[in-house]
Formats: structure tokens, C-alpha cells, sequence
């Protein structure tokens, strides 16, 4: 899953710094009192949980689907990776 949470970071990162916000500017808004919980969002140790997922969405006015289609990628591309390894163990 740290694909998904370095992919996903990037993709809000960038999305923050193009929305023209800090670190702590977008920790205010999500009810953090530090700005450590985005940069470990940005920096793929962790995802955000889902409400704070959905503010992020509105406040950098993503589209949700864009959102929900790279999560879905990564966990796809997760579930191959495994579910492959784990049958070629099988044999």
C-alpha cells in the first residue's frame, strides 16, 4: 500500500502547492494542530482518512473521480502484484 500513499501524497502535494496553500494553512482547515499530518499525507506515509480526504477535494476543487480513479490504480496495481506472487508460490 505505500505506492498508493507516496502516489496519492504526490498527487495532493502538487495539488496544494498549485492551489497556492501551506502546509499549515491546509492543517488549519482540516483541524490539525500541525502541519507534520500533511507532510506525512504528501510524503506517502500515510493516506489521509476518508472525511479529511473529502475536504482536501474541496478545498483544492479536485474532482473527485480523478481522486478515486489513481487510488483504484494503485490498489489494482497492489492486488495484481500479490495475488501473482502468491499463486506462482503455490505451484
Amino acid at each position: 500500500m505505500k505506492d498508493l500513499f507516496e502516489v496519492l501524497g504526490s498527487y495532493l502535494q502538487n495539488k496544494r502547492l498549485k492551489a497556492e496553500l501551506s502546509q499549515g494553512d491546509v492543517a488549519d482547515k482540516l483541524g490539525y494542530s500541525s502541519p507534520q499530518f500533511i507532510s506525512n499525507f504528501e510524503r506517502g506515509l500515510c493516506a489521509p482518512p476518508l472525511p479529511k480526504l473529502r475536504t482536501l477535494i474541496d478545498l483544492y476543487d479536485l474532482n473527485a473521480e480523478e481522486v478515486i480513479k489513481i487510488m483504484l490504480g494503485e490498489h489494482e496495481k497492489h492486488l495484481r502484484k500479490h495475488l501473482k506472487a502468491a499463486k506462482g508460490r503455490k505451484k
